[in-house]
């Protein structure tokens, strides 16, 4: 597994160890409010274990290794580390009789196994998932921007507030984040590969949403993986900024409407995983047991890495790195927690 640490030239950090970890904390407590109240979200609480074989886990992009094992105490199944709530969530929503208009969110750690490190990827991911109860015909692209319109505000929001808080950070982010799709995007760029054409569109916007991830291009390629069972790939996309810390195209959300039973049956049918509608997940979706909603994940390691400015993500979460990592980041004045 290959490792790449990106080291800024003269790289000072703006906040010391402790100033570090107020920062983060008051983060934390800031745009979890922030994004609660612009999305109408109650916190719940949230497994870090589930059963296999029951679909609920997200498999990401099918090719991720989940970290699993066993346990006397729970004799009849092997057990799965999350690596995501993408589809638990919406279970979650059913469960607790949530109204259309409003959802949850909630602290989702995860591990995962098979990332390769770099100064945006641990081996342990802290995300703010949240899930919210859409009717049937808000499966829109203008419920989507919409909700993009208001985490992109709550993150704003919470720049100024950090900023006025510590007053060696100053705010770099646009009023407005744009839109396009991964087609347009190759469409202007067919030369470039597609983390080539987000760099340079975040750099020419400094925030954009970039839409329809899972499904192949004119091109016969991908923009990027999804799974076939949790976004609509015509409804969903990524949150992208533009670092200058690092001088590249920095996500920190991924999100969408999820699909419904027509779009799960042609994607997992796409992606030669019709054997997946047999299971539980999947089964509480084509017999419309389960709400229409829309959803996603906000890395929180990730804001706290750009809100702080600060060139790895070590610098903001506890966790565990190879000597390549430590020997970079010790060598390039980036001090690691």
């Amino acid at each position: 597994m290959s490792t790449t640490v990106v080291v800024p030239r003269s790289y000072e950090p703006k906040l010391n160890l402790l100033q570090t970890e107020r920062a983060i904390k008051a983060v934390k407590d800031y745009f979890e409010g922030a994004l609660a109240d612009a999305l109408q979200l109650t916190r719940v609480s949230a497994p870090i274990l589930l059963k296999n074989g029951t679909g609920i886990n997200d498999n990401l992009n099918g090719i991720e290794r989940i970290v699993s094992f066993d346990a006397p105490a729970v004799a009849d199944a092997q057990l799965e580390v999350v690596q995501s709530l993408a589809k638990w969530k919406r279970m979650a929503l059913a469960r607790y009789g949530i109204p259309v208009g409003e959802g949850l969110y909630t602290d989702m750690n995860a591990i995962r196994r098979d990332e390769a490190l770099d100064n945006l990827h641990s081996l342990y991911v802290d995300q703010w998932d949240w899930e919210k109860v859409i009717a049937y015909e808000n499966r829109t692209l203008n419920t989507l921007k919409s909700e993009v319109l208001n985490i992109y505000a709550a993150v704003r929001q919470t720049e100024a507030y950090l900023c006025s808080r510590f007053p060696q950070l100053s705010p770099i982010l646009p009023e407005k984040i744009q839109f396009i799709t991964t087609q347009e995007l190759e469409t202007l760029y067919p030369e470039l590969s597609p983390k080539e054409r987000e760099n340079v569109i975040a750099k020419q916007y400094g925030a954009v949403f970039v839409m329809q991830i899972g499904g192949l291009l004119r091109s016969g390629e991908k923009h990027d993986g999804r799974s076939p069972d949790y976004d609509d790939w015509q409804l969903n996309g990524d949150i992208v900024l533009w670092y200058p810390v690092l001088e590249r195209a920095f996500e920190i959300s991924s999100m969408g409407i999820r699909v419904d039973k027509k779009s799960l049956l042609d994607q997992l049918a796409e992606s030669g995983e019709e054997a997946r509608q047999s299971l539980e997940f999947h089964q509480a979706i084509l017999s419309g047991k389960l709400p229409y909603t829309i959803g996603g994940g906000i890395g929180q390691s990730r804001l706290c890495m750009f809100l702080l400015r600060k060139a790895h993500i070590g610098e903001v979460q506890a966790s565990v790195w190879n000597d390549e990592v430590i020997f970079a980041c010790e060598n390039g004045n980036i001090p690691l927690l």
